[in-house]
């Protein structure tokens, strides 16, 4: 069995149940909204849609993503399907690869279906595609970080309730940690070295850097780095679990 074989029976799950349509459709609905709400976008005119559109994204992933993922390994931990698992001929590492594409497969088709902003934006306007494109990475990439950490976050509980709450708090403060608002208060109280380091450990500066079109080799390594830690300690931690 390998990481395709897990890909499809995972992805083939969560279309299977209302819980994909759940997700898609309440981003959807989020993320346009806000746009044309509290983005004004028609009013600002923000041809690359940096903070009309994109701006809302990290903080919806903080509770999307846990959404999509607390399943993953804690539903299968409280089944006791994992050591079902276990007597199959794959490895503990295909089996995370393959459940971590499903869940950023449906994390990638909801941002896919938000195109009619794209298509708006050049109806209106002469936009840099290249800077939108830019953009949707960015926000891909966030969402599959929080994936990585809720999939982390799943090994170690068979509890689902536990696993978002926990996932949700981690992406929270992830999501502050760079947040223009929060640095600046912190820097009020702490030395600016402690405020590089909270800024490092959260996702805004990559994220932002993306969405104005600024793909820097940094931002791309940032994230890969501490998607595939995530998933090393998943597999660490189930790895103990079966032996």
């Amino acid at each position: 069995m390998s990481s395709l074989t897990i890909f499809k029976r995972e992805l083939k799950s969560y279309f299977a149940q209302p819980t994909a349509y759940a997700i898609i459709v309440i981003f959807l609905l989020l993320s346009l909204g806000f746009t044309f709400s509290f983005g004004e976008f028609m009013n600002v005119g923000d041809a690359s849609l940096e903070y009309s559109f994109f701006f809302w994204h990290p903080w919806l992933y903080m509770l999307i993503a846990p959404a999509i993922a607390m399943k993953l390994w804690a539903d299968e931990q409280r089944t006791g399907t994992i050591e079902l698992l276990g007597t199959f001929p794959v490895s503990t590492w295909s089996a995370i690869v393959g459940k971590f594409l499903a869940a950023a497969t449906v994390s990638l088709v909801a941002l896919l279906l938000t195109f009619p902003i794209i298509l708006t934006v050049n109806y209106l306007g002469s936009p840099d595609n290249g800077t939108i494109a830019s953009g949707y990475i960015g926000s891909f990439l966030v969402c599959c970080t929080f994936i990585a950490i809720t999939m982390l976050v799943s090994a170690c509980t068979r509890d689902q309730v536990v696993c978002l709450i926990v996932s949700v708090t981690i992406c929270t403060i992830m999501v502050l940690c760079g947040y223009d608002s929060f640095t600046r208060e912190l820097a009020k109280a702490t030395s600016k070295s402690t405020v590089e380091a909270v800024i490092s450990f959260g996702v805004w500066d990559h994220f932002s850097s993306l969405t104005r079109g600024l793909f820097r080799l940094q931002d791309l390594v940032w994230f890969v780095s501490f998607i595939g830690l995530c998933l090393i300690g998943t597999s660490t931690i189930l790895s103990a679990k079966r032996a």
